[in-house]
């Protein structure tokens, strides 16, 4: 998700902007959708970029190329 005005970040704990998740994903220090796997995730985001009006191969083709190097999913 493209982080552009302050309301597109999330939020950390203790209620400040977080520089690296989006408000959709994390919200008071947590992320929305604990416990959930990265291939769950990328699933999860290509059907709300198909809502969105993204053709399924181009949301799958983003979602599978920036999912992964998020920092909640590097390996480490």
């Amino acid at each position: 998700m493209p982080m552009q005005k302050d309301s597109d970040f999330g939020t950390n704990d203790d209620k400040g902007k977080s520089e690296e998740y989006c408000e959709f994903c994390f919200q008071n220090g947590k992320f929305t959708d604990e416990g959930i796997s990265m291939e769950e995730k990328i699933e999860k985001n290509v059907k709300i970029a198909m809502e969105m009006g993204f053709a399924e191969a181009k949301a799958r083709e983003m979602a599978e190329n920036t999912i992964p190097t998020l920092k909640r999913w590097k390996k480490q």
